[in-house]
């Protein structure tokens, strides 16, 4: 059997693909405490609606050569999907901007967020 020398030169301690033995030392750069406010730079999220509906939509039209006579079940769910969308849409928006608190919402506006912020205020 002929053996590598380069495998068994280096310590196995210094190895880069060697787990370490210690943990590692935590190292503070930064101050562990939450800003004042927040940014909203991170708001613009697209999301797709409706996908659902849409798909069947398509379906249908392959189905009927594209026909939208034998369709129309289709498209109006369709549409009233993308409507209460879009009416859902407008009132978060318009509550974002507002910066109006809505008990159980999972997604909150920049605004809303600063909001919750100066009512409870970091501790020091």
């Amino acid at each position: 059997m002929r053996l590598n020398t380069v495998l068994f030169s280096a310590p196995f301690n210094k190895s880069a693909r060697a787990p370490q033995r210690e943990p590692v030392p935590f190292q503070m750069l930064l101050p562990l405490k939450l800003k004042k406010t927040v940014s909203g730079k991170g708001d613009n999220l697209k999301e797709a609606a409706c996908m659902q509906e849409i798909s069947v939509m398509f379906a249908c039209f392959k189905k009927h050569d594209f026909d939208q006579q034998e369709c129309m079940k289709e498209i109006t769910a369709f549409q009233g999907c993308y409507r209460d969308y879009s009416q859902k849409l407008a009132t978060q928006r318009e509550q974002g901007k507002k910066g109006i608190l809505v008990p159980g919402e999972k997604k909150l506006t920049h605004r809303q967020l600063n909001q919750l912020l100066k009512a409870f205020p970091p501790k020091k």
